[in-house]
């Protein structure tokens, strides 16, 4: 037997990968969404069903805005979540997710923290809600991936170092680590201290780089969790793949893609 190093890939092969996550669908968001359509960008947009005003997105534009892009739960009504009756929170995440639902007709399936908001024993909540994934509002200056999924600690806000972080993750080329950059934010604040330039400069820099996957945040954890489920053999000179979509992995230092339902020998 001859032992190699195995590693998991995102799609593509990459070992890098950009999401970003805006909350409260602010009218803003037109912009920023043509912005990141541009650029090649891909954003979660965290949206209150039950908030409506002049200043938001009318939910009759959610369907076609935010086609490409990802729509998650914020609520409802945006509580401070940690201070509500736990069947309370519930509702606010279930009925908010039913409402979009209905609104974008795909499962809804990730949440950001209402004022970044949240307890352990909501944490402990959301998977019996049908949530995947949630964010918080303490950023890390990292790139690394989280432990806990349901207390997922973006890279940075927009206006906190975004572009000296995006500077320094286009020089991160050591295949051996998966790099994940996280950007978040309001767009209502982008009009303020020349946010929209700070934004197209940091998409055109980070826009159409090889060794960078551009994803949403729902199908960053699908693909770690499609990644976890894959079956070697002892001696890794095969892999079953049990999911529906393809994974990616390095071998090597050879890049292989594993089609769903399939075996793949290494060579």
């Amino acid at each position: 037997m001859s032992l190699k190093n195995i590693y998991t890939c995102f799609p593509g092969g990459k070992h890098k990968a950009l999401t970003f996550s805006f909350d409260d669908g602010r009218v803003e968001d037109r912009r920023l969404v043509e912005l990141f359509n541009q650029y090649g960008m891909k954003g979660t947009f965290n949206l209150n069903s039950g908030l409506h005003n002049a200043e938001r997105i009318p939910v009759s534009e959610y369907k076609e805005l935010y086609r490409g892009h990802e729509v998650a739960c914020h609520t409802v009504l945006h509580p401070t979540i940690a201070r509500s009756p736990l069947d309370q929170v519930a509702q606010q995440v279930l009925e908010d997710r039913r409402a979009l639902e209905e609104l974008v007709e795909t499962p809804v399936r990730g949440l950001a923290y209402p004022n970044g908001s949240y307890t352990h024993k909501i944490m402990e909540l959301l998977p019996a809600l049908g949530i995947r994934y949630a964010r918080t509002v303490r950023s890390t200056q990292g790139f690394a991936i989280p432990e806990d999924f349901t207390e997922w600690d973006p890279t940075c806000h927009f206006r906190r170092g975004m572009l000296e972080l995006g500077q320094k993750f286009l020089t991160m080329h050591k295949t051996q680590y998966l790099y994940l950059m996280y950007v978040w934010g309001h767009s209502y604040e982008l009009p303020e201290q020349d946010g929209w330039a700070q934004m197209e400069q940091f998409c055109q820099m980070m826009s159409h780089q090889d060794d960078i996957w551009y994803a949403t945040n729902i199908e960053i954890v699908d693909a770690l969790e499609d990644a976890a489920r894959l079956q070697f053999t002892v001696d890794g000179d095969l892999c079953y793949n049990p999911n529906a979509a393809s994974c990616w992995v390095s071998v090597g230092g050879k890049i292989y893609e594993l089609p769903g339902g399939t075996t793949t020998r290494f060579e």
